[in-house]
């Protein structure tokens, strides 16, 4: 592909700025897109929720070399995500590389595949027109949360016309829109029961209908353990059934089975009294590791306590039948129960549509099958597509680290320097791994996108394909202690320096690069400077964002 390449990037969440800033220390030109006025993706304004905040703690949710700023809280709120996005845009230096409010229509390949044209869309106020550009390379990175499913239930056109509200958690950004009246929150998952808990404040009536009851993992344990030192660890990880295992893995599904049977099953019996579930009538009823099925949600601050004092009901087992509007003008939903409940406004917590769409329909069956999976090897590169590449199409516990390791891998790809196997042998292992998460979810993977609890497991994929690999106590560390991101800040470091730009990296790094002693091997990440020198780093940051 050669060492300088124009490069596309479409979206500017966690995936699309990791990809933009490890590119262009590489020595690529970068141009990234994004539909929204701001950076941050899911964390955009226009996309917050009220009270929405990280389910994982800050310390593993950041990049590898640029924590948050040490007064943010444990979880941090969407806004304060949103913001560390943006100084971690300036901090390295590519700003002025995102076209803001800028929707790509269409992306299209040239018919002998030596490049793209991409047209754009200004979302600007009073913006008319569209433009073309041409680049010899596109990254996918609009993010498998990017187009909100809402079903089309009976009569929702009628209620929507006598004023109710039909919107997708993602859309609902006003709690004034909704005191008073009475709110229908569809689903389950963290979202819902997220909205569900803000609106039950200043709404008449709060029910969540729930098809299924899922588990939920209480942030703190007995109200003293940390959840991070159960499931954000590579032996939380391990306690999950991987596609292939080794080492300890081994033993725990093996003759260790009774011993990890009985971590899980004391984590659920916690989980089960400390939430009054039982109580409540809300006991999901299932195996506690079936929570790591499709995703994990943490429990909702207030959720159970707002339930068990009356301001939220849950439906359980039910969805919505219809929507209907009384000549009088009230509004009520029938649920699939038979039961009529009063609804001004029904908010879906009802998933995603997984799609790509400024691809036309014969690129995209190029890169997905009859049912709509990508067919992504590595979930990164569909396979005898040139010139393509996703980044952020494996959602996981720690999905920025995920993207910013895909996008290392990327930078050795298109350097020549990482071989993938055969065109044969990558159908092989995607075909071998959707079987794997088709089996493990009940068909719950996001099309082929979603690696949750595997998360750890992709990066170290990744790292072995780029001939890197953490030390063996640094490995060891994570067994015991919940993902340290600055473990992983020595990958860029040492691929820098392999092709030749050690000094190519701007903003925080740039004093770990300087400093970070020099490894015993070429292919193991340095531990130098990985736990030390973020510490630095974030001073840095905080003087920079006006935050001390």
């Amino acid at each position: 592909m050669g060492r300088h390449v124009n490069i596309c990037i479409v979206g500017a969440g966690f995936a699309g700025l990791s990809a933009a800033k490890v590119l262009k220390a590489f020595g690529h030109s970068v141009t990234v897109f994004e539909k929204e006025a701001d950076v941050g993706g899911v964390w955009s304004r226009s996309r917050r929720y009220p009270g929405l905040t990280t389910q994982n703690v800050r310390s593993t949710y950041a990049f590898s070399d640029f924590p948050y700023p040490k007064d943010y809280p444990e979880w941090p709120s969407g806004e304060q995500v949103q913001r560390y996005l943006e100084a971690y845009t300036r901090e390295f230096g590519f700003a002025n590389d995102i076209s803001l409010s800028s929707n790509v229509t269409s992306a299209v390949l040239d018919a002998d595949g030596g490049g793209w044209t991409v047209t754009v869309k200004s979302e600007l106020p009073g913006a008319a027109g569209e433009s073309t550009h041409r680049f010899d390379y596109l990254v996918v990175c609009n993010g498998i949360f990017s187009q909100p499913a809402v079903p089309e239930y009976a009569g929702s056109r009628a209620f929507v016309a006598s004023g109710g509200t039909l919107c997708h958690t993602s859309q609902f950004n006003d709690l004034d829109a909704v005191a008073g009246k009475h709110v229908l929150v569809i689903g389950y998952g963290k979202s819902s029961c997220d909205v569900a808990q803000a609106v039950s404040g200043t709404a008449a009536s709060t029910t969540v209908v729930a098809r299924q009851l899922l588990w939920k993992m209480p942030k703190m344990l007995l109200n003293a353990l940390n959840y991070k030192y159960l499931l954000l660890t590579r032996l939380g990880e391990a306690l999950f059934e991987y596609i292939s295992l080794r080492g300890f893995e081994k033993f725990l599904h093996g003759p260790g089975k009774p011993i990890r049977n009985s971590m899980l099953g004391q984590v659920q019996w916690v989980a089960k009294t400390q939430c009054k579930l039982d109580k409540l009538d809300l006991n999901p009823g299932t195996p506690f590791e079936s929570i790591a099925r499709s995703t994990v949600s943490l429990v909702t601050d207030g959720f159970f306590e707002s339930v068990s004092d009356g301001k939220i009901r849950v439906a359980k087992n039910a969805s919505v039948a219809s929507l209907s509007v009384a000549p009088d003008g009230s509004r009520t939903a029938t649920l699939s129960t038979g039961e009529t409940v009063p609804a001004d406004a029904v908010i879906c917590g009802t998933g995603w549509h997984q799609t790509v769409p400024f691809f036309n329909a014969e690129l995209m069956a190029r890169i997905t099958d009859a049912q709509g999976n990508f067919l992504l090897y590595r979930s990164m590169v569909p396979v005898g597509v040139p010139r393509l590449a996703f980044n952020g199409y494996n959602s996981s516990f720690f999905s920025q680290l995920n993207a910013e390791i895909g996008a290392l891998w990327l930078a050795d790809l298109l350097a020549g320097e990482l071989a993938l196997p055969s065109e044969s042998e990558q159908r092989q292992t995607i075909a071998e791994r959707l079987a794997w998460m088709e089996a493990r979810t009940d068909g719950k993977h996001a099309k082929g996108t979603n690696i949750i609890p595997f998360s750890v497991h992709h990066i170290d994929e990744l790292l072995a394909d780029m001939n890197l690999s953490l030390s063996p106590m640094t490995a060891f560390k994570q067994y015991l202690m919940p993902i340290d991101p600055g473990d992983f800040a020595g990958a860029t470091r040492t691929l820098l320096k392999r092709l030749g730009r050690s000094e190519a990296l701007p903003g925080a790094a740039a004093a770990t690069t300087a400093s970070a002693a020099t490894s015993t091997s070429p292919s193991a990440i340095p531990d130098s400077a990985a736990h030390v020198e973020p510490a630095a780093s974030a001073h840095v940051f905080v003087q920079s964002a006006g935050h001390d």
